[in-house]
């Protein structure tokens, strides 16, 4: 049996797309062009989104999301603890001042009833948000429908940050197709569903704020003589009308992410294809294993257990190693943002969010990715029985 590491996650690329690149390298255009232009109307008409504005790194979309949404100094914006830094550090960027909602014990995504107690208790306050940033924690959507109810209450601007979701559905439909939302972003990272290498995007349906992301995206310049302060020297002409970034995706990554797009609802049937088969695998360990909320498809960007630790007798640090020692490079989604210590500083403290506290202590990340095959699959499940027992 093959001793190689197996990665938590890994890209997919094809000889198609490898030509697609190729083809590109071979054009007139390798920054940004007309293939991201195609990329961009892709992902959106298979979303059913209006618009897409495709760009370096969901990073820069969250932070381009919130600048169009008029996040700034004075605003407040929340998120999930259990995520990335990025959703909570795009609110910084902006100036404004960040806050989180514990998670569902189930979903491990946003609580709608710790953000409707919360919003009660800001309402009152005077410290509504003015961003809501749900997290679709490993590719699982929250509750939108829930959440939109309440942005429509309290009136706040809800941007999904779907950086996991990409081929996942809610309600039967595709998420990113911001019906409960103001914006959606996504991530192409590596180790996503699909990969532009690096690069994010957001989709949205209104016109508006197309624009702006678009300008925010290039240095907030444009070339519309209807938003100009002056007139045109000539065709050559654009003005910068506010402060924007050069946040870009290129037409080599474009390209590779049009030739992805092909093969990301096979590459989510794979994904639970295995999750299913670990689900059947690991069902009598001492485990619990991810649970799917009914009204959501998942795109299961991540595999998740939880560790019984008090049945298993080891704690969750021995299980990680011993399991990387065979080979199986687990990893783990996520340290609660407000435990870091950079947010200590700001005035978080352990304790803060019980529920992203207790499953930060038994979490573990089993490899998952469209390559991953019943072979190597079948060796993690025996390191895991054997790590636990």
């Amino acid at each position: 049996m093959s001793s190689t590491p197996i990665p938590y996650g890994r890209q997919s690329i094809s000889p198609a797309d490898i030509q697609a690149v190729v083809d590109v390298l071979n054009s007139d255009w390798l920054t940004q062009g007309p293939t991201v232009e195609r990329f961009e109307r892709t992902v959106a008409d298979y979303c059913g989104a209006a618009h897409a504005v495709a760009v370096n790194s969901a990073t820069s979309a969250l932070h381009i999301a919130c600048l169009a949404a008029g996040l700034g100094p004075g605003d407040i914006l929340w998120t999930s603890p259990n995520t990335f830094v990025a959703s909570a550090n795009c609110g910084l960027y902006c100036g404004a001042t960040v806050d989180f909602v514990d998670i569902d014990p189930r979903t491990y995504n946003m609580s709608v009833e710790r953000l409707e107690e919360k919003l009660e208790r800001a309402a009152r306050e005077g410290k509504l948000p003015k961003v809501v940033i749900p997290v679709h924690f490993a590719g699982q959507s929250c509750d939108m429908e829930a959440i939109a109810r309440l942005a429509e209450r309290y009136g706040f601007i809800v941007i999904e940050d779907a950086s996991h979701a990409i081929g996942g559905r809610y309600k039967d439909e595709p998420v990113g197709n911001c019906r409960h939302s103001t914006m959606t972003v996504f991530s192409f990272h590596p180790v996503k569903i699909i990969t532009t290498g690096e690069g994010g995007m957001v989709l949205t349906n209104s016109a508006e704020l197309h624009e702006r992301l678009l300008r925010l995206r290039s240095h907030g310049i444009t070339r519309d003589p209807a938003l100009m302060k002056g007139e045109s020297h000539g065709p050559w002409y654009y003005e910068q009308i506010e402060l924007g970034f050069n946040y870009r995706m290129t037409d080599i990554q474009a390209a590779l992410g049009v030739s992805q797009m092909t093969r990301l609802e096979e590459f989510v049937e794979r994904r639970h294809h295995l999750a299913k088969r670990y689900n059947e695998a690991l069902a009598p360990l001492p485990l619990t294993l991810p649970w799917q909320q009914p009204d959501t498809h998942s795109a299961f960007h991540l595999y998740v257990i939880r560790l019984s630790l008090d049945r298993i007798g080891q704690n969750r640090r021995h299980v990680f190693e011993t399991l990387r020692e065979r080979g199986i490079l687990v990893n783990l989604h996520y340290i609660p943002v407000h435990t870091q210590p950079y947010y200590w500083a700001q005035g978080f403290k352990d304790g803060d969010f019980p529920a992203a506290e207790a499953y930060y202590r038994e979490a573990l990340s089993l490899p998952l990715y469209a390559g991953l095959s019943a072979e190597d699959q079948d060796r993690v499940i025996a390191a895991v029985q054997e790590a636990i027992q």
